[in-house]
């Protein structure tokens, strides 16, 4: 049995951690599957906030989320035992969450998922995430962030641009004092252009 996904790991790491009725973040809703992911663990009473900066990607998301809505199947119904959570798709940059959260939410939100680099199947791959807006979007979901609470950021070093945000993210989580967070990395160092992942608990 092989080890599993980037993205898999980040969902296992998020599963274990955020609560059904807690407040979740999709930092870069790209296609949605992390915001769906996230309102199906906060369940009915949980509340998740999508940011992104490009209105195909809310579109995508949203048509995940009102399919899941029409969907009865046991086997795809929220960890919370039914609906999952209302999703307020924002289109922002990640790096407005916390101007954009509420502030009786600061302080208690159980988990943020970064997926950067650029929408699949988007037109215009230009467009993708930056260190000049990711490194105050990671900042702000960390103080977003309860004690105990995650986040996790996957990155892409092998596309154009991508090398340089790894590396930023990377130091970024590297700087951070052992008395504010725990930081793991989880990655194939035989293949260094394959994604992988960061991910920070708040002490």
């Amino acid at each position: 049995m092989g080890f599993v996904s980037v993205l898999n790991f980040a969902q296992q790491l998020i599963q274990k951690r955020l609560q059904p009725g807690e407040i979740a973040v999709d930092a870069t809703v790209g296609t949605g599957a992390d915001t769906l992911f996230l309102a199906r663990l906060a369940g009915a009473r949980g509340r998740v906030y999508g940011f992104d900066i490009q209105q195909s990607a809310l579109d995508r998301a949203r048509a995940r989320l009102e399919q899941e809505a029409q969907d009865s199947r046991p086997g795809r119904r929220s960890a919370a035992g039914g609906r999952i959570a209302y999703a307020e798709l924002l289109l922002r940059s990640h790096a407005e969450m916390v101007q954009a959260l509420p502030a009786e939410s600061h302080g208690r939100v159980g988990a943020v998922m970064f997926n950067l680099g650029y929408l699949p199947g988007a037109e215009d791959l230009s467009v993708m995430t930056t260190p000049a807006s990711t490194l105050p979007a990671l900042e702000a979901a960390l103080s977003l962030l309860r004690p105990k609470g995650i986040l996790t950021a996957v990155l892409y070093p092998g596309h154009n641009g991508g090398g340089a945000e790894s590396l930023a993210v990377e130091a970024w989580a590297g700087g951070l004092p052992v008395s504010a967070a725990r930081v793991i990395v989880y990655r194939q160092p035989q293949r260094p252009e394959a994604p992988y992942l960061i991910a920070v608990e708040k002490i």
